[in-house]
């Protein structure tokens, strides 16, 4: 460690030793003490957000106030992998990276450890892959280690259902303590025992995949699958450890998981944040007819901002909240996806690919045809509210997949970009005119034009 970091390091225990005593007090000081000590443009816009969060007291404060229910070191390490190692001291790291490399460099790395699942839900892409395929614990290690070198601190656990293989993931978390690790779950594997671990590595946190109300999510994930999440997620309030809630919505369930309803489900089983996806019709057996309506996708759009600013839980829709990430996070420019082959694709959706982990290095998949041309395309629509180019803009994957070459990686059915694309084409004509219209009507941002927005 340099002294620069050491220093750093200090600092950042010094801070939280400081908010630990009296969070409500000495919150405040704190932030006077980042302005008097940090450049003026320094993150001004997260502090300023922060800083009106302090002094309104409303409901993300209240969020706020749940973490500090929270296991102290559970919530100590989290606050050091995530705030220092990952968004801080990483992100300058990418962003140097970036510059020299001449390529993108992720915040966060998607792994599926595993193609095997407990379960078999309508619609899901996982499925595709079937069930034999895992990445070893050396190869996570050494893309774990990769990353580190490039400044990413930040883990997300795919599938498959990654609990299948908890010890291994145990293991990893203990081999790589300055990282944080989240995995999507469908949570049946939750169990005491498995609670007891997360309270002992402290750096893993569980986003259990939850579809709406009871009829809602068994009639997707299979009879019985949400009594079982509810009992994970009971057990995991009983412990006092941090999980969210990831949402797939669908053309059947956005009633549900609009409603303020299911918002106050979430946060009273105890959830921290919820992750809202739109369904992507990928693979040949794909079920097209999942596809969200406009008016259903637009119902999302509202309501989610509705809840955002009124509820103590932290809401983010990857689909309709692109405005805040400059649009595509694809394509290494944020995250990356690493299939249980090893194949190293841009999206956790977008199944093509140049290059395997078993293969290549992280820089080089980085620097490879397709990941390029998402780096030289990003964003690819001035309208935030049309980020994809699969979704909303599928003449781009066309062109991308078809320009570089890559390979479908789903080696049981193999779908071609053509396929793939000709289902959503008629979805982004539909979504066109109402995107345009919500971002007319909101003014667009003059600070989210295409050269500025380009990092």
């Amino acid at each position: 460690m340099s002294v620069k970091e050491s220093m750093q390091q200090f600092a950042i225990n010094q801070a939280m030793t400081y908010i630990e005593g009296d969070p409500e007090e000495n919150l405040p000081k704190l932030m006077d003490m980042v302005d008097k000590f940090t450049p003026a443009d320094w993150y001004s816009s997260q502090r300023n957000a922060i800083r009106n969060v302090i002094n309104e007291k409303n409901n993300w404060y209240q969020l706020i106030q749940k973490i500090y229910e929270l296991d102290p070191g559970v919530r100590r390490t989290f606050f050091q992998n995530f705030l220092f190692n990952a968004s801080l001291k990483g992100s300058a790291l990418q962003k140097e990276k970036k510059e020299k490399e001449e390529c993108n460099v992720p915040w966060a790395i998607l792994l599926d450890p595993t193609s095997a699942c407990n379960l078999h839900c309508t619609g899901c892409w996982a499925a595709e892959y079937g069930n034999k395929l895992n990445l070893s614990i050396e190869t996570i290690d050494s893309i774990i280690c990769q990353g580190k070198e490039l400044g990413t601190h930040m883990y997300i656990y795919t599938g498959g259902e990654p609990l299948v293989r908890k010890k291994d993931l145990i293991k990893i978390c203990e081999m790589h303590p300055d990282c944080e690790f989240l995995s999507f779950t469908n949570g049946t594997l939750i169990d005491e025992e498995f609670c007891q671990e997360m309270l002992r590595i402290k750096n893993f946190v569980p986003a259990i995949s939850l579809e709406g109300f009871e009829d809602a999510n068994d009639s997707r994930r299979g009879e019985g699958i949400y009594q079982k999440v509810q009992h994970a997620m009971a057990l995991l309030k009983e412990h006092k450890l941090p999980f969210g809630i990831s949402t797939c919505y669908t053309s059947r369930n956005v009633d549900d998981v609009s409603s303020e309803k299911y918002f106050d489900l979430m946060m009273d089983s105890g959830a921290l944040f919820v992750w809202f996806f739109h369904y992507m019709p990928v693979g040949n057996d794909a079920a097209v007819e999942l596809l969200p309506t406009t008016e259903q996708r637009e119902t999302m759009y509202h309501r989610i901002r509705e809840y955002r600013s009124s509820k103590a839980i932290f809401s983010m829709d990857f689909q309709n909240d692109a405005q805040y990430v400059g649009g595509c996070i694809a394509g290494g420019r944020n995250y990356l996806h690493i299939n249980a082959n090893g194949d190293v694709e841009p999206c956790v959706f977008i199944h093509y690919s140049n290059a395997n982990i078993h293969e290549v290095s992280l820089l080089d998949a980085l620097k490879s045809p397709l990941f390029m041309a998402y780096h030289d395309e990003q964003p690819f629509n001035d309208n935030m509210l049309r980020p994809c180019p699969m979704l909303e803009n599928p003449e781009k994957l066309r062109e991308m997949v078809k320009t570089s070459g890559a390979v479908n990686t789903d080696y049981q059915s193999p779908e071609s970009v053509d396929h793939l694309c000709d289902k959503t084409t008629p979805y982004a004509e539909s979504w066109k005119s109402t995107a345009d219209k919500i971002w007319g009507d909101c003014g667009g941002c003059t600070s989210c034009s295409k050269n500025k927005r380009r990092h």
